[in-house]
């Protein structure tokens, strides 16, 4: 098996990465939210300046995929009109914060949100490696802990704030107009204690070397972890829809729009903002029982450089035959990139066909190998 490359830092705006079908550009949309208008105008970009595809990342951004390099100067100028370009590409990767879609008007989400937005885009805000990311979680529990972050905000039962570092399980309390700013602290104890690399680093793995972190951190036990498992459907806040393996296109993010601000999540979902019945468009997925939600596939060949194999054809094939309850993961390469934990099931591309590994991620040993094509009937084969 071919060793994949790992880049180490995610796509900008500024900063777009190459794939297979062209530069792929993210949107670090600010607080996670579209207005329709937004919605509605970044559909059209995608269509002019890309190859109309938008992917929803684990990150709750938005990417635009086939942008060339002519194209990619108009359509900068373009977001930059609409207010969502950041300074510069620096402070771009810096405002890596990710908020529970399911905010409420009157809590504090947003406010933390713009504070911490707005000091990491400070001269003195610290320079950190490019997955180094923050969570918003202060909803009555937290829903985000699946996510990717290294700093966390969350709620504790008498309802006050506690910041914390991924990987403890104490924090300190914090008010609300002071929770950017412990953030900002925790992230600047993290360079001190040597938690970059050679450009790399992130907090788990460093609490996990025994790093001590400053003592204020340890006041408080965080919020019990709870069940929660994100499901298409009406909630509080509107009605939560998935996309097939978190990808779009222009005419039904258009068609989204038309029914209210759009919110996204880190689940490859889109919460409507008010909405009281569930959509009825192609393209999505709204039911809990719908089997595409038993897989998950990265873009795979030819869209990514590195995938051996085309990927969603083939989940979308073996998606009837995933036991519910469990997951499958097709990924064009030993990264994992759509699923980096472990699934039930992994096929893993590589040069000879695809690898089953079970209960594992891509890069795992696997049961049974060279597999091409792959048949329902070779999911359940015992090792």
């Amino acid at each position: 098996m071919s060793v994949p490359i790992i880049q180490g830092w995610c796509p900008g705006a500024l900063r777009p990465m190459a794939s297979g079908d062209g530069l792929v550009v993210r949107i670090r949309l600010p607080g996670g939210r579209m207005t329709p208008d937004q919605a509605r105008r970044i559909a059209a970009l995608a269509a002019t300046h890309g190859n109309g595809l938008m992917d929803l990342s684990a990150r709750a951004n938005l990417q635009l995929r086939g942008v060339s390099a002519a194209s990619h100067g108009p359509l900068i100028a373009a977001l930059t009109e609409m207010g969502l370009i950041d300074r510069d590409a620096e402070a771009e990767a810096r405002r890596n914060i990710l908020i529970s879609p399911f905010w409420r008007e009157g809590d504090a989400t947003r406010r933390i949100a713009t504070d911490l937005a707005q000091a990491l885009a400070a001269p003195d805000a610290p320079h950190l490696p490019g997955k180094f990311g923050y969570a918003i979680d202060i909803g009555p529990s937290p829903v985000l802990r699946e996510a990717s972050a290294d700093i966390r905000v969350e709620s504790l039962a008498d309802g006050a704030l506690i910041v914390r570092a991924e990987g403890m399980e104490c924090g300190a309390r914090v008010p609300v107009e002071g929770a950017a700013q412990a953030m900002l602290g925790l992230a600047r104890w993290f360079i001190a204690a040597g938690g970059v690399q050679q450009g790399r680093g992130r907090m788990a793995a460093l609490i996990a070397r025994g790093a001590p972190a400053p003592e204020a951190f340890h006041e408080v036990p965080a919020p019990p972890p709870l069940p929660f498992r994100p499901e298409p459907g009406l909630v509080r806040a509107g009605a939560l829809v998935a996309l097939a393996f978190g990808q779009t296109d222009p005419a039904t993010l258009t068609a989204l729009a038309d029914l209210g601000p759009l919110r996204l999540t880190p689940w490859r979902m889109l919460l409507v903002e008010g909405a009281r019945q569930m959509p009825d468009l192609p393209g999505l997925v709204t039911s809990a029982a719908d089997p595409m939600l038993r897989v998950v596939a990265c873009t795979g060949a030819p869209g990514c450089l590195q995938a051996h194999r085309p990927t969603r054809d083939l989940a979308r094939r073996l998606a009837p035959h995933v036991p519910p309850g469990c997951l499958l993961h097709v990924s064009g390469c030993a990264k994992g990139c759509a699923h980096p934990g472990p699934a039930a099931l992994t096929l893993t591309a590589t040069a000879r066909g695809f690898d089953l590994v079970r209960n594992g991620t891509a890069s795992g040993p696997p049961s049974r190998t060279a597999l091409d094509p792959v048949l329902p009937a070779q999911l359940n084969k015992a090792p």
